[in-house]
């Protein structure tokens, strides 16, 4: 037996059933006697749907990333169940890929989910062309949306990231002061916080991040495993090009790049300082352990919560909190 069932029986409307299965004050007492005897008659137990009708929510949040499998999406869907769920919240989670077509679908399975907002986890979400994004401007016409670590204008979108720009800015003036001045900058995406990083890392170097990388020999864009950079780092040195320091988009790369310094016999930190992105679990784990530039991950999906939280209580909240990264120092840098 379903609420419609219920309804059908006891001749009354769904949203009626639904006011008496949440104790709604609005209702007779003759009615919602009938409602309830047809209930405990027919042992119908109500679920979330059926809940949701009279409260006008869920109580549940959609998580959408473009793939769990990366360890920087998958820890930060755990920080945002986990502060989900300790504010009552479920959460349903659509592992979406990278293709536009296929994220408008995931988006809309999601709204017919009935969901009470939607968070889009990572910054691959925010593409570079208005048309691209606006399925996410016009989802945000129906429900909150909340952005981790990417930023998007409009005026139901909640964005809440890391000042990826002045992260890698910082990290590069340290290797600078350290003595290092040929610093490599490797990276894999062209997300919104791919492209803060890079501009970053090249004002930082002195030069223009309107300006085109192309055919500058101390930006590269790689997307490969740990040893596929390792075997990519090796062939630049091989060819020539000479690098005293290596700076990367995240701590994967970064440990492709250690990799590659013990298979050429290049002492890091001393002849070759590398600092990652992330602060991830795998930097501590490497050897050399890794200096890397913390993100704030953590603190990120707690504000996103916390955020969308103020939002269903009707508080004024900030469209965009920004935090400060840190770099936080091990072994494989000089200062």
């Amino acid at each position: 037996m379903n609420i419609y069932d219920v309804s059908r029986k006891a001749g009354v409307s769904i949203a009626t059933v639904s006011r008496v299965i949440n104790g709604n004050s609005n209702v007779t007492e003759k009615t919602k006697e009938k409602v309830l005897k047809v209930i405990e008659d027919y042992g119908y137990t109500p679920n979330a749907f059926a809940r949701g009708l009279g409260l006008n929510s869920m109580k549940t949040v959609g998580i959408m990333c473009a793939d769990s499998s990366d360890p920087f999406l998958a820890s930060a869907i755990y920080y945002l169940e986990g502060d989900l769920r300790s504010n009552g919240y479920d959460s349903l989670l659509c592992c979406t890929g990278y293709e536009v077509d296929v994220r408008e679908k995931y988006l809309d399975l999601l709204l017919s989910k009935r969901t009470d907002a939607i968070i889009l986890v990572g910054s691959n979400f925010v593409e570079g062309s208005k048309e691209k994004n606006q399925y996410i401007i016009d989802a945000s016409q129906r429900v909150p949306i909340a952005i981790v670590n990417g930023a998007l204008d409009g005026n139901n979108i909640y964005s809440t990231l890391c000042d990826d720009y002045n992260g890698v800015y910082g990290a590069v003036n340290k290797l600078k002061e350290s003595g290092c001045s040929k610093i490599l900058y490797l990276y894999n995406s062209k997300s919104y916080s791919g492209i803060k990083k890079l501009s970053g890392y090249l004002a930082a170097m002195g030069m223009d991040p309107k300006e085109p990388t192309e055919g500058n020999d101390y930006v590269r864009f790689f997307n490969g495993d740990i040893n596929e950079v390792k075997d990519y780092l090796t062939t630049l040195h091989n060819n020539g090009l000479e690098f005293d320091a290596i700076v990367t988009a995240d701590d994967n790369l970064a440990i492709g790049a250690i990799k590659y310094a013990k298979a050429c016999n290049i002492k890091v930190p001393e002849q070759l300082s590398i600092i990652g992105y992330n602060n991830s679990l795998i930097a501590e784990c490497s050897d050399p352990e890794l200096t890397s530039v913390d993100n704030k991950l953590e603190a990120v999906c707690s504000n996103c919560v916390s955020t969308l939280m103020g939002v269903f209580a009707e508080q004024e909240v900030p469209l965009k909190t920004v935090f400060s990264a840190e770099i936080i120092i091990r072994e494989t840098t000089r200062f």
